[in-house]
């Protein structure tokens, strides 16, 4: 946006300033492409330019938001905002105090997405979809894309901030299908994201055929027997966990509206043993959850949510950090500026223990290691999780492949049954889905865990 526009802002957020409790603007320049293959079929190709603005008004408690397109259409639109504030606001606002930040946030862009042809971008996605049919016959299909948006998010609030921010997502996704005798359909996926380089996408052929190979391979494998193991997930499986099964837990809009949650969540509270730390940290480099400032203009931070073994901290928006009397932590997120900042993790991991990964699977005479996630759903605090691959252990060796793992629980129940962390950790990028914002860019990740007593379901 330029320096005239952000000024108009400023200026429309000063006159209205004195007539609610609290003002924000938030306006969304984007750039974007996306190409996608299904089988041997281009699927689509995508290119838009955008322009998107969010005001929020809160008074006396009471919130309203109202989205717009276009500049003209400002003073009305804040004016909207401020009378629906007024119609719904009853009691108190309680917002925590945040210091007004002025900043200019810029993305180093090594290879900029924008100096891609669509020609060269199609040509580079089109050898990845072919590389995956040609793997094997008993490929059936495969679900291929790349993407890339760039975007300019200019915030200005009545307490005086102005900050504006470049973000940079570049997307690859890569899915296989296979289908095997009597029927067994198997699938493998494999992603990667960058927020400065295009070059991400070049040159990962191993990566893509990866997704093929893990498809493939669980066509071998038979149905797991159901009962109760010591499961070791991978890196994957355990940022997933953490992520699904806790991480939502430790936002804040869910906690305070549930007494039932504030009581099992108490800070100060054991959840497992020593070794276990758990992050959320939006200040990591080049992640898809990394953020300098969130959508409140609230600095980004590396939080502990469970520092050895402890509840220490949970996620917060402004609104939460005042109504619970806590500090905000820089977690109001929203998937673009047409949608109102809500609590969301950034990049959420288990932190390495001290074990290494060899000495995990020593003494489990039989048991379950889950590799990579397929899908799941949490409830409260009940979780079911399918893992995307499955091998028994025995004996302390990984053994043969067994497919339909899932993994049934009660997360406080299985965090206090965590009993090994191991020395390794990776991250990887997802998109989280949560009060109809999806899909949200974030980063999880973790060591390898080792976890007694875990209930497995077979088909």
């Amino acid at each position: 946006m330029s320096n005239t526009a952000t000024e108009q802002l400023k200026n429309a957020i000063a006159s209205y300033k004195d007539k609610v409790d609290y003002l924000e603007i938030r306006v969304e320049q984007s750039e974007s492409t996306g190409l996608s293959f299904r089988g041997k079929q281009l699927d689509a190709v995508d290119r838009s330019f955008a322009l998107a603005g969010g005001i929020r008004a809160c008074h006396q408690g009471g919130w309203s938001f109202v989205t717009f397109n276009g500049l003209k259409e400002l003073n009305e639109r804040i004016e909207e905002a401020i009378s629906q504030a007024k119609l719904v606001g009853k009691e108190e606002t309680q917002l925590a105090p945040v210091e007004p930040i002025e900043d200019f946030v810029p993305v180093e862009i090594k290879h900029d997405p924008r100096s891609v042809s669509l020609q060269d971008k199609r040509k580079l996605l089109e050898a990845y979809n072919q590389l995956l049919l040609d793997f094997d016959p008993r490929i059936q299909t495969t679900m291929t894309s790349i993407s890339d948006r760039f975007a300019t998010k200019t915030f200005i609030n009545s307490t005086g901030s102005c900050i504006v921010q470049e973000r940079l997502d570049v997307n690859g996704r890569f899915g296989a299908i296979a289908k095997g005798e009597e029927g067994i359909v198997r699938q493998g996926f494999e992603s990667v994201h960058s927020g400065n380089d295009f070059d991400v996408l070049v040159g990962i052929e191993d990566r893509v055929k990866g997704a093929a190979e893990r498809a493939v391979r669980q066509l071998e494998a038979k149905s797991v027997k159901g009962g109760q193991y010591t499961v070791i997930l991978d890196p994957y499986l355990a940022g997933v966990f953490i992520h699904e099964a806790f991480g939502h837990l430790s936002e804040a809009d869910f906690v305070y509206e549930n007494p039932k949650m504030q009581e099992l969540l108490t800070l100060g509270k054991p959840m497992g043993i020593e070794q276990l730390n758990v992050v959320d940290d939006a200040t990591m480099e080049n992640l898809p959850g990394s953020l300098k400032y969130d959508d409140e203009g609230v600095p980004g931070k590396r939080k502990y949510l469970i520092k050895n073994g402890v509840l220490t901290e949970r996620l917060h928006s402004r609104e939460t950090a005042g109504k619970m009397q806590e500090t905000p932590t820089g977690n109001a997120r929203a998937i673009r500026a047409s949608y109102p900042p809500i609590v969301r993790m950034t990049n959420t991991a288990i932190e390495p223990g001290d074990t290494p990964l060899e000495q995990m699977f020593e003494g489990i005479d039989e048991g379950v290691y889950a590799v990579r996630m397929l899908g799941g759903q949490t409830n409260g605090e009940m979780f079911t999780f399918a893992a995307a691959e499955g091998y028994m252990i025995r004996d302390g060796k990984i053994a043969e492949p067994v497919s339909d793992v899932t993994l049934t629980g009660n997360v406080f129940q299985t965090l206090q049954d965590i009993d090994a962390i191991s020395d390794d950790t990776l991250y990887t990028n997802g998109g989280c889905g949560k009060g109809g914002q999806m899909p949200l860019p974030v980063s999880v990740g973790g060591p390898h865990i080792r976890i007694k007593n875990v209930v497995v379901g077979g088909r």
